[in-house]
């Protein structure tokens, strides 16, 4: 089987994939962008979406769709795959996908993992059926929908008491159902929620189905009607409402790179502010990773910043490659961006160079780490080393001005 190659492999179609492949193909990079369900990603279970600048109105399908659209309009290529698993093979990064039995392999120069996250649902009876229909699994997305609304939440963790407060901006009543008898989220999150009017707990229950209800009249909104469950006492009850809103965690869709890069507890990818994750070349965007805010814009915002990342690093890549490895013999001066004596000493192996009418490569060996190791030369800068085929043949350290003279004589 061949090896395919592909400067950018993108894994996910959502805000943030689809974002990333708009940005990577208008800076001229081969994109692929590998999906497993439809383009869009979690914004296809939201009903209506209000909060994405410049589109006043959507449903979370046709937003996608238009994602979908843009990065088609540069034909990017999108494909689709039941699965798709990274590995490193020394220096090589590997995409192995699946569909229908059959594998295929892709070398990338760059992979942006896209793969966002999932709300946990409570598994119980009419909750699927409900999903954008009175059922949802955000509160800065939807709490504008229930205004003057009665409202439950789920949950008793600090994403729920503190999601409940912000409904109350909106609801003119909220539920808070909780399965123990006290909230466990932080001291200061439960004080503030139970000071609230407009919350009322509902310990010790459990939701067992989530089923339609016939308004008792014309002004009546409470179209859901929640069936609980005491765990205490095994009481039934009924609470009817707008909508619910279900906290009971979210999960991160790492499984490609699960093990490969840094990831937080929760498996919440670890990124710097340009999207790089521990692994050099492999970078993150959007919910799948350690994040404030989890949105369609945020989302979209970490893809391009990913994707502008990613073609400066495969350019870099490319042009370390075609400077350093491929020429039969070069000399190239290596240092650390990070030293300022050696930043010194980097710009006068230019000028000598230049004064001797010759040329050198200028390395940044703490930017070009990876290369640096490969190279043999970490702990040795400065230094000029002689490269003949790729391989170091020689490695002059220098210290001063006159030692730069002396290595490029």
């Amino acid at each position: 089987m061949s090896m395919e190659k592909r400067e950018l492999v993108i894994i996910g179609a959502g805000p943030a994939g689809m974002s990333a492949a708009i940005y990577g193909r208008r800076s001229g990079l081969d994109v692929l962008v590998l999906e497993k369900a439809a383009t869009g990603g979690q914004i296809n279970i939201t009903d209506e979406i209000e909060n994405y600048p410049g589109v006043a109105h959507s449903t979370g399908p046709d937003l996608g769709n238009l994602f979908k659209e843009h990065a088609l309009k540069f034909n990017t290529e999108i494909r689709m795959v039941d699965s798709s698993k990274v590995e490193l093979r020394g220096e090589k990064k590997i995409v192995i996908t699946s569909k229908g039995g059959e594998t295929n392999e892709i070398e990338a120069e760059a992979i942006i993992v896209a793969t966002g996250a999932h709300f946990r649902r409570l598994g119980c009876e009419g909750e699927a059926e409900h999903i954008g229909q009175g059922v949802s699994f955000c509160a800065v997305c939807d709490a504008a929908f229930y205004e003057d609304l009665e409202v439950a939440v789920v949950g008793g963790g600090n994403t729920a008491v503190e999601e409940g407060g912000y409904l109350t901006k909106f609801a003119s009543k909220v539920s808070i159902i909780h399965r123990r008898d006290e909230f466990r989220a932080d001291r200061a999150a439960i004080a503030q929620a139970l000071a609230n009017p407009k919350i009322e707990p509902v310990y010790n229950s459990v939701v067992e189905k989530i089923e339609d209800r016939e308004p008792e009249d014309e002004d009546d909104m409470r179209m859901l009607n929640l069936v609980l469950k005491n765990v205490k006492t095994g009481e039934i009850s009924n609470l009817p409402v707008a909508g619910v809103f279900m906290f009971v965690g979210q999960e991160p869709d790492d499984e490609c790179v699960r093990g490969l890069v840094k990831a937080e507890k929760g498996g919440w990818i670890i990124t710097n502010d340009h999207m790089e994750t521990s692994v050099e070349g492999i970078f993150a965007a959007g919910d799948v990773r350690s994040k404030y805010l989890r949105q369609v814009i945020t989302a979209a915002a970490d893809g391009a910043v990913a994707a502008m990342a990613a073609s400066s690093y495969i350019n870099e890549q490319l042009h370390l490659k075609a400077t350093l490895l491929e020429p039969d013999e070069v000399k190239a001066f290596f240092y650390s961006s990070i030293d300022e004596a050696q930043v010194k000493l980097s710009n006068v192996a230019e000028n000598c160079a230049k004064a001797k009418g010759v040329k050198i490569p200028v390395i940044d060996g703490y930017r070009n780490a990876r290369m640096t190791e490969k190279l043999g030369l970490t702990g040795k800068l400065p230094a000029v080393a002689v490269i003949k085929k790729g391989v170091v043949a020689e490695v002059k350290e220098v210290k001063s001005e006159g030692d730069i003279q002396n290595a490029l004589a």
